[in-house]
């Protein structure tokens, strides 16, 4: 793992942290999408290259070919849109990221398919964070 995927992963972890703080209050299945999908990662092509460029560009699009192939059956995104781009990979690594910290906690699985609470957020950062 490079130094810019480990700081995107970082990222990440923190901003799934941060929504469960905030008092996330939709659906816990829902959680990747609003926190990975709902805002831009980066906003610009300049920095999105810079970005990619500190990723490996090649690396990025394997990366971004494979789950579009596996989770779609073909690629959908724009190649050669260094936003789009590096937008889709911070996705892809936030939903790893999510399955990790997750993987196990028993508030999550048990509320996957309910309405996010205050009382099981702080239960699922209270394993987080230990």
């Amino acid at each position: 793992m490079n130094n810019k995927e480990q700081k995107m992963r970082e990222e990440a972890r923190e901003a799934i942290i941060e929504a469960l703080r905030d008092g996330y209050s939709g659906y816990y299945c829902d959680l990747h999408h609003e926190v990975f999908n709902t805002d831009y990662y980066i906003i610009g092509t300049y920095q999105a290259k810079k970005a990619l460029e500190e990723y490996g560009v090649f690396d990025a699009i394997e990366k971004v070919q494979t789950y579009e192939k596996d989770n779609f059956g073909e690629i959908y995104i724009d190649l050669s849109d260094p936003e789009k781009l590096i937008n889709m990979l911070y996705y892809i690594i936030g939903e790893e990221v999510l399955y990790e910290m997750m993987n196990s906690i028993e508030a999550w699985e048990d509320n996957w398919n309910n309405i996010a609470t205050d009382e099981t957020n702080t239960e699922i950062l209270k394993v987080i964070e230990a």
